[in-house]
């Protein structure tokens, strides 16, 4: 996800957001952990995008 996608979303939705991947991120790693998981790049995608998105929050919250 680029950050420019980031930015357009509203506080709302960013949060919604934060929740998907951080659902995801357990999923991942619960595949990970059982060697179920396929394509072991997205975790560490997963992972960045939840830092976009913790870093957006966060800069909007000092404005």
């Amino acid at each position: 996800m680029k950050i420019k996608e980031i930015r357009e979303k509203t506080d709302a939705e960013m949060v919604n957001l934060l929740e998907e991947l951080r659902k995801e991120k357990l999923n991942l790693k619960i595949q990970s952990r059982t060697g179920q998981l396929e394509n072991s790049t997205r975790l560490r995608t997963v992972r960045r995008d939840i830092a976009k998105v913790l870093t957006e929050m966060q800069a909007r919250s000092a404005k």
